[in-house]
């Protein structure tokens, strides 16, 4: 879509400063098409098409719009009534609220998982499916998708840890599509000491005389702080000191009377992004709480719901990378200088390559972990040591490429990129955001380090990397520097989570996602039939994971070459 006025002397031209909006994120992604049909059953695609057209054409509309509002109408505090009646309320702009009926409500992104039906679809609808939803969604609106993240990961931590007493009073309110019903979630975990050090959690848990866990202290960094319901980490009074003394619970933000619990709102937190959705500081006083699971392994209870919210921080990172090259793309090719179209000259697309690898690695990993989920959820053993390190995988390397792709992409709109008017300064501001929720980056490297030596890793993405690469339909001296990649960045890893390899973490993480990404790409292709998609996956590896002599204008090598007849006849033959 071209945006058209008419110039000075009367006649219609094309508008010198092009704007995309009005466009459908879904029907002009043609290469996210042309993926679903290679990772979901065609029924279920057939059935999905409408929900994805309708939620795409809202992305690059009206939603974009709300969330241009919401980012420039932050969430205020209010601690009591103009009577002076206590009474603690995040005060949200009609525009937030609108997105949270859209996504809670009309695509039910949080329930979905906990559902027997959505969206018409009877029976659980698979992971991938609410991910591509998301993706969508947060090319629009990414602070919202945090509250939507946590929502679903509480409902999930319950089911898996709750008692049944407590699963059945409290689930079906994550379950319900009905806005003035649902219940939204949080996670109150981190303390000012604390911060990603667990054992050093000093809240306090205790049972009162009725046999009730009540809960004491300060949280200092809470999303969504007036969620219906929150997971918290607290150590109970009898508890060793260490990670080991540390429970969760579930507190509710209202008591069986309708009254408030015992806990404030301190303030809002003034952030550099993710402005439409409140953070905040809350200040346990002795607060009505129930203890999830055994007591004294809340952190393994919560690192299930913090590895949920992780994967999908690489999922929102993917479809702000997304959002951040379309925008590129589009400019590029209706603004033109110096006599031809940006996408004409040559340096500009060798900069919208660059822009567009990390996008289309995030995004084949998004779907390769979904798959991962999927086959775990449904009891396949050896899947889960496969989720277990793609997962921070994802987390690490995707949401520190967010924060670079959004900007390179911002710098293509040129002057305009920096006004406020556009999205680009908002994509800049919200990844920045990802490396840092559920862990930061050298955390998260550490947690990949984590995978491979706890959870014996390796082997499963080893195995799952290597037969993919199987089925790859590519030049044999290619297929041989991938499959020597994955070999040396497995060995790499299994050097860093040895005692004294740390130092070596990030590298290990980054070396295996790009090659196992390499990898995945490469099967893409073949299985699609999508030469672009190989070619994507050399320039990933030749890029991004071999050695490369900054000063050699060479490309990637002839005997890399794909042969297009063969790949043809390998599509033709699986149709």
């Amino acid at each position: 879509m071209t945006t058209r006025t008419a110039a000075s002397t009367g006649n219609t031209t094309a508008h010198p400063v092009p704007d995309r909006h009005g466009q459908n994120l879904f029907t002009t992604d043609t290469e996210l098409h042309t993926l679903l049909a290679l990772y979901l059953p065609p029924e279920l695609l057939k059935h999905m098409q409408h929900h994805f057209e309708r939620l795409g054409a809202l992305a690059g509309g009206r939603l974009d719009e709300l969330a241009q509002v919401a980012d420039h109408n932050p969430p205020t505090l209010q601690l009591r009534t103009r009577t002076g009646i206590d009474d603690q309320k995040v005060i949200k702009h009609p525009a937030y609220v609108e997105m949270e009926r859209l996504a809670l409500s009309e695509f039910g992104l949080a329930a979905m998982s906990h559902r027997e039906e959505t969206l018409g679809w009877k029976g659980k609808m698979p992971p991938l499916v609410k991910y591509v939803l998301t993706y969508l969604f947060v090319q629009a609106e990414f602070g919202l998708c945090c509250p939507v993240s946590m929502t679903d990961s509480l409902a999930r931590t319950l089911k898996k840890f709750g008692s049944p007493e407590l699963v059945e009073r409290f689930l079906p309110r994550f379950q319900s599509l009905d806005f003035d019903t649902l219940a939204q979630g949080a996670m109150f975990m981190t303390e000012q000491a604390a911060g990603s050090d667990i054992a050093a959690t000093v809240t306090r848990a205790w049972l009162d005389d009725a046999g009730q866990w009540r809960l004491s202290g300060d949280k200092w960094f809470c999303s969504n702080p007036d969620a219906d319901f929150a997971m918290v980490l607290a150590r109970a009074d009898d508890a060793p000191a260490g990670m080991k003394g540390v429970s969760l619970f579930l507190l509710p933000k209202q008591l069986d009377d309708g009254s408030a619990n015992h806990y404030r709102i301190l303030r809002l937190k003034d952030k550099m992004g993710t402005r439409s959705m409140a953070s905040g500081e809350i200040r346990l006083e002795g607060a009505v709480a129930y203890l999830v699971g055994e007591a004294g392994r809340g952190f393994q209870q919560m690192a299930d719901m913090v590895n949920n919210s992780r994967l999908s921080n690489g999922v929102r990172a993917a479809g702000l990378m997304r959002r951040a090259v379309a925008e590129a793309e589009y400019i590029a090719s209706e603004r033109r200088a110096f006599g031809k179209r940006l996408a004409d000259m040559p340096l500009m697309q060798r900069q919208l390559q660059k822009l567009r690898l990390p996008a289309e690695q995030a995004r084949t990993m998004v779907f390769q972990t979904a798959l991962a989920l999927a086959r775990s959820d449904s009891g396949d053993k050896t899947a889960y040591p496969l989720l277990r390190i793609l997962t921070p995988l994802i987390k690490f390397r995707a949401c520190r490429d967010a924060r670079k792709v959004t900007g390179d992409a911002m710098e293509v709109r040129g002057g305009c990129g920096y006004i406020e008017e556009w999205a680009d300064p908002r994509l800049v501001r919200d990844a920045h955001l990802g490396s840092i929720w559920e862990g930061t980056s050298n955390i998260v490297a550490l947690d990949v380090l984590r995978a491979v030596k706890r959870e014996n890793s390796l082997p499963a993405l080893q195995d799952h990397f290597s037969m993919l690469l199987d089925q790859a339909v590519v030049a044999p001296a290619f297929a041989a520097a991938l499959r020597d990649a994955l070999l040396r960045a497995a060995a790499l890893a299994e050097h860093a989570s040895q005692e004294g390899g740390e130092l070596l973490a990030r590298q290990a993480a980054s070396a295996l996602y790009h090659t196992c990404s390499a990898i995945a790409m490469a099967w893409e292709g073949s299985r699609t039939g999508s030469a672009q998609r190989i070619q994507w996956a050399q320039l990933v590896l030749l890029h991004r994971v071999l050695p490369r002599d900054p000063l050699d204008a060479g490309g990637v090598p002839e005997s890399w070459s794909t042969d297009t007849t063969a790949l043809r006849a390998k599509v033709a033959a699986m149709a």
